[in-house]
Parts: structure tokens; sequence; C-alpha cells
């Protein structure tokens, strides 16, 4: 009487590694862009009260901010009670004497250590038009997140 074997074969083994070594190469750089698309989000949802702030401020006094605020300067000029405190996503906030605000990113995009992002506001009439611009041009993930020019 003839005994079954029972198991997989080597070459069926070996093609299961393959399609999972496969998966991972592609799995993991798209791990890597949603990482770091989540943390890019979160530099953006850190911009929006100060965006708000100087919004008001020009609404208020129908002109953009004329003075600049260092990093870890007074805010209450905008109306905030406080400067803005630092994450691990943002290391650096600062308003330049147009009214813009640059934001510095505290991780790496991509292959670009310490890039930052450029909130230019322009006041028409009575509302305020954001242009973002990114340091350095042509990283995908800051232009999808920011729709940086």
């Amino acid at each position: 009487m003839k005994q079954m074997q029972k198991g997989f074969t080597l070459i069926e083994l070996m093609i299961v590694v393959a399609i999972i070594g496969i998966l991972a190469a592609v799995a993991i750089p798209q791990y890597q862009d949603y990482v770091s698309r989540a943390k890019l989000s979160k530099v953006a949802s850190f911009a929006d009260p100060l965006k708000t702030a100087i919004g008001m401020y020009a609404q208020e006094n129908n002109a953009l901010p004329t003075f600049a605020i260092a990093d870890g300067g007074s805010w209450t000029s905008l109306g905030l009670t406080s400067a803005p405190t630092h994450t691990t996503e943002v290391n650096s906030v600062s308003l330049d004497a147009t009214g813009a605000l640059t934001l510095g990113i505290g991780f790496t995009v991509g292959s670009t250590a310490a890039p930052t992002v450029k909130f230019a506001p322009t006041l028409t009439g009575t509302s305020v038009t954001w242009t973002m611009t990114c340091s350095p041009t042509g990283n995908a993930n800051m232009i999808k997140v920011f729709g940086c020019s």
C-alpha cells in the first residue's frame, strides 16, 4: 500500500516567498508615502489657526500684517494669546513683514531634511487668498498636501 505524502513542495514554497517579496517591495514605499502625507496633514492643521488669525487681522485692519514675528516671538499682535508651540512635525514658525507665514517641517520628507512651507496671503477687498510655496520644490507629497506652486 502506498503512503500519500502531505505538505507543499519546495517550488510551491519558493513561489509563495517570491509573491510576498514582490508585495512587500510595493507596499513599503507606499506605506512610507502615507506616513509622510499624514505628518504633512498635521503641519497643514497646525497652520490653520495662524492663517485664521492673519485673515482676521487683515479684515479688522483692512491690510495684511506689516510686522515680522520671529520664531518664539510675541504673537499677541495677531490676537493670539501665546506663541504657537512646536510639535514633532513643526519645528519653527515665523511671520514676515508681508504677512507670509513660514513653517519649518521637523521631519524628513522624501530625501529632504528640514523642508519648509510658506503660506503667502493676498488681500483682495475683504477676502484673503493663500498661495503655498514649498522648499525644496518638486516633492510629490508636499504638492499633494499643500498644493505648492
